[in-house]
């Protein structure tokens, strides 16, 4: 899905990332851990193709996504779904308008894809307040409305950052549920955490790999779970 050679990125004079070199079969299942300031969201955003290399090679689905057009760009974003911690949303559409939202920026007909958006809300267990608002839910429902957004494309990847990082034990594990269904429908995940616990709960369920960004630098961190 994502390979990265040597691939560095510096803000300034400032490195941020060192000849990474990496993988993302497609498929599989990733955790990324590291301290703050490491990296991650850099990292992050290069696989969702928000930053691009300054040195090295980034290639997705087997391009080399530097030498893409920008309209090329566009197109192969709408193959990764996106989960940021700081979810953002419309406040003046409803639960149900916000995850339809990549399909009207995509010039997709919301009709057409109206079973897939109810499915979509019965998956999230979001149909009983598809007609709410943003401000009106709670934390763990922001996450699983995030989740949703990022997914009504059918995207072949999900680039998660820190999603259960606001949220008690029980939600994370909801939202871990639902980042394995996805992984076990074929789906390409990696997931940015802190949370250890988080990462040993997913043994057993799903093969998956831990690799850990430290000053820069990308290694896996221990045996595949």
């Amino acid at each position: 899905m994502i390979s990265l050679k040597n691939a560095g990125f510096s803000y300034g004079s400032r490195a941020i990332l060192k000849d990474v070199d990496q993988e993302l079969a497609a498929g599989s299942f990733h955790f990324l851990t590291g301290p703050s300031g490491a990296g991650k969201t850099t990292l992050l955003k290069m696989c969702y193709l928000s930053l691009m290399p300054d040195s090295g090679t980034l290639e997705v689905l087997g391009q080399d996504v530097t030498k893409l057009s920008r309209e090329q760009i566009t197109q192969m974003r709408r193959r990764i779904g996106v989960v940021h911690q700081d979810c953002q949303f419309l406040n003046h559409l409803t639960i149900r308008q916000n995850i339809a939202l990549p399909l009207l920026v995509a010039g997709k007909n919301i009709e057409d894809n109206m079973d897939n958006l109810e499915d979509l809300l019965s998956w999230v267990d979001m149909a009983h307040r598809a007609d709410a608002y943003p401000e009106e839910i709670s934390g763990g429902e922001r996450q699983r409305l995030a989740l949703a957004r990022a997914v009504i494309m059918d995207p072949d990847m999900i680039v998660a950052d820190e999603p259960t990082g606001n949220v008690d034990w029980e939600m994370g594990q909801r939202l871990l549920t639902l980042l394995v269904e996805l992984n076990k429908m074929g789906k390409t995940i990696l997931l940015a955490t802190h949370d250890l616990n988080l990462i040993r709960s997913i043994k057993g369920r799903v093969p998956a790999s831990v690799l850990r960004l430290k000053a820069g630098q990308l290694s896996l961190a221990g045996a595949q779970l």
